[in-house]
């Protein structure tokens, strides 16, 4: 008997998550990117053996800009992220497939669009750091909203990226 869950069943397993399950899944990322923060800064004050936190400031956001992209790249070519994992979400490329390493890195590069518009804009201005969160959480919020008007509801930066988020089912233990 022929089997005709093949489309149905690649349905399934390309279906986007929800906009609220991917900023759920954004928020905890973050979360779990404070203990990645303190390591990469502890490894890089003893190793650059800083004495105030400012010494060597643009060294540590270029060295932490690195190792998140070490990171996030690892992952991603891996499917899943952490957090991914825990919200059931995972990275794919446009067929479905895995994602390179090479494709990981263009998704990291282009993921800095949640917040370079925002800091770019803030840059010549002298704003409280409360003006600049307001403005940074609502081009945030803006650039979420953006995907309602992609096809297959997916983020921006994936589009260009080549990669999707789809939701994942839990591995049976």
């Amino acid at each position: 008997m022929p089997d005709h869950s093949g489309p149905a069943k690649m349905q399934i397993e390309m279906k986007t998550p929800g906009l609220w399950r991917r900023m759920a899944c954004w928020l905890y990322e973050g979360m779990l990117l404070f203990g990645v923060v303190f390591l990469a800064g502890y490894l890089f004050s003893t190793l650059s053996q800083s004495r105030n936190a400012m010494d060597h400031r643009n060294a540590l956001q270029a060295f932490i800009f690195v190792i998140f992209g070490i990171y996030f790249v690892w992952f991603w070519a891996k499917g899943q992220t952490l957090a991914m994992k825990t919200w059931h979400i995972r990275i794919v490329d446009r067929q479905g497939k895995a994602i390179t390493q090479m494709r990981a890195l263009g998704r990291y590069a282009l993921s800095w669009l949640w917040f370079l518009p925002p800091l770019m804009g803030l840059s010549p201005f002298q704003l409280s750091g409360g003006e600049s969160a307001v403005i940074i959480i609502g081009w945030v919020v803006v650039w979420a909203l953006l995907s309602r008007f992609h096809p297959q509801s997916q983020f921006w930066h994936d589009a260009w990226a080549g990669t999707r988020l789809i939701s994942s089912q839990p591995l049976s233990r």
